[in-house]
């Protein structure tokens, strides 16, 4: 059965079929929670609610992109969230150094190169680095290079997933990645050598 066949049969609560949606899904809804999260529980029980929503809601899904439709679930469970984190706070990590430049360019220190075992440290600190600079975004900022950068939506999905408009997402994709950007000198010595280098000349 191809999705649209089993989101159908699910509606009519085919829970097999909702299962092999799950399969389909869990692995992006797990990553974007915990992207946006930070914690392996916290991620895993906001996935898991989300589902047990979205199968209790499905009569609601009218169409369109199922995974915007099962992203914004996830979202919306991830800043519930965090805005009960807000009488917890904690005390963030600081970068190394702030002596950087904006830039425009795209975002290179996103990209998995497949480095081989000798780079797997390197690599391991470099994802440590990038999910501290995520989690020094506004949430809002931090869900939309989550989802455009990380999880490969389009911006029409975006704008689904969190239900802004085209032109807010765009913007705030842009804001982001700077901030990230300016973040991640903090980590310089951990950044891919081509986007090291680049800043290097900018300096």
């Amino acid at each position: 059965m191809d999705e649209t066949s089993l989101i159908h049969a699910a509606q009519k609560g085919d829970l097999e079929a909702f299962n092999r949606i799950v399969v389909i899904y869990q692995g992006m809804a797990y990553n974007l929670a915990y992207r946006i999260l930070n914690n392996d529980t916290l991620a895993e029980d906001a996935t898991q609610n989300a589902f047990i929503s979205a199968y209790r809601n499905l009569s609601k899904y009218r169409g369109g992109s199922f995974r915007a439709w099962i992203l914004r679930v996830v979202t919306n469970y991830c800043y519930d969230e965090l805005r009960r984190q807000k009488r917890r706070p904690t005390i963030p990590l600081e970068p190394l150094d702030d002596d950087s430049e904006e830039t425009l360019e795209s975002p290179r220190w996103l990209t998995d190169d497949a480095p081989g075992p000798e780079e797997t440290l390197v690599t391991k600190e470099l994802e440590k680095a990038v999910q501290h600079c995520l989690d020094r975004l506004p949430a809002n900022f931090r869900t939309v290079v989550i989802l455009v950068d990380i999880q490969g939506l389009d911006y029409q999905e975006v704008s689904e997933t969190i239900r802004t408009p085209l032109g807010t997402i765009k913007s705030r994709l842009a804001r982001a990645r700077l901030r990230m950007q300016d973040c991640l000198q903090g980590f310089r010595e951990l950044l891919p050598s081509a986007f090291r280098l680049v800043n290097e000349v900018q300096d």
